[in-house]
C-alpha cells in the first residue's frame, strides 16, 4: 500500500490534466503570486501547483521544477517588455527626441501593467543559477544599451547636449524602474500624467536641444 509521498504521487497521477494553454496561464499565475508572497526559497512546488488548480505530475510535464519556473517567468516578463518598447521606438520613427519619449512611455506602462513581475525581477533574479543567470542577464542588458544608443544618436545629431550620456541612460531606467515600486493606479496621477513627467525628466536629464526659433522678421 503507498504511503506518505508515494501516495501523494499516486492520488496526483489520478487527477485530471489541465488543457495546455490553460494549465501554462494556471502555473504562471499561481508562481508569481507565491513568490512574490513568500520568496523563492520559502515558495513550494506543491502549493504552486495546488494554486493553479494542478496535480503535481501535471506541473512537472510543463516544468521540471521551481528553478525552471522562476526562469520562464522572469523571461515571459522580459520579452513582454521588449515587445512593448519595439512597438513604441517602430512608431516614432528615427528621430531621438521622439524615440526617446517613446522609451520611457512604453517602459512606464509596462511597470504600471506589471509591477509583480518587475518586482520579481529585481529581488528574485540572485536565484537563479548561474547558468541561467548569465543568460538572463545578457539578453536584460539589451535593453539599456538600446536606450544607450537612442541618447547616443541624440548627442550625435546634436539635439542631446548631455557631457554624461552613460549616467543619462543609467538614470533614466532607474528611474522607470522604480515606477513597479511606489506607482498607485488608484491614487491621483494617472499613467498618462506620470508619462509625461517622466518623459519630461528624461529631456532634462539629457539637455535636449529644441531647434533655435528664427527672429521674426519686421516689416
Amino acid at each position: 500500500m503507498a504511503t506518505g509521498g508515494a501516495a501523494d504521487a499516486a492520488a496526483d497521477r489520478r487527477l485530471p490534466a489541465v488543457a495546455r494553454g490553460d494549465g501554462l496561464a494556471a502555473i504562471m499565475r499561481s508562481a508569481r503570486e507565491i513568490f512574490a508572497e513568500r520568496g523563492y526559497h520559502a515558495a513550494s512546488i506543491r502549493d504552486i501547483a495546488k494554486g493553479a488548480g494542478l496535480s503535481l505530475s501535471a506541473l512537472y510535464y510543463y516544468y521540471a521544477g521551481k528553478q525552471e519556473l522562476l526562469h520562464a517567468l522572469l523571461e515571459d516578463a522580459l520579452a513582454d517588455c521588449f515587445r512593448s518598447c519595439e512597438q513604441a521606438l517602430d512608431a516614432a520613427g528615427d528621430d531621438p527626441v521622439a524615440r526617446l519619449g517613446a522609451f520611457v512611455q512604453a517602459t512606464v506602462e509596462y511597470r504600471v501593467r506589471r509591477p509583480v513581475d518587475s518586482l520579481l525581477g529585481l529581488r528574485e533574479i540572485r536565484n537563479l543559477e548561474p547558468e541561467r543567470l548569465e543568460q538572463f542577464v545578457e539578453r536584460r542588458d539589451a535593453l539599456p544599451r538600446l536606450l544607450g544608443e537612442i541618447i547616443g544618436d541624440g548627442v550625435a545629431r546634436g539635439v542631446f547636449g548631455t557631457p554624461y550620456p552613460d549616467e543619462a541612460q543609467r538614470a533614466i531606467l532607474a528611474m522607470c524602474n522604480a515606477v513597479a515600486q511606489w506607482y498607485q493606479p488608484s491614487g491621483d496621477l494617472t499613467v498618462t500624467d506620470l508619462v509625461d513627467r517622466y518623459v519630461y525628466l528624461s529631456l532634462t536629464l539629457v539637455q535636449h536641444l529644441p531647434p533655435a526659433r528664427k527672429a521674426p522678421s519686421h516689416a
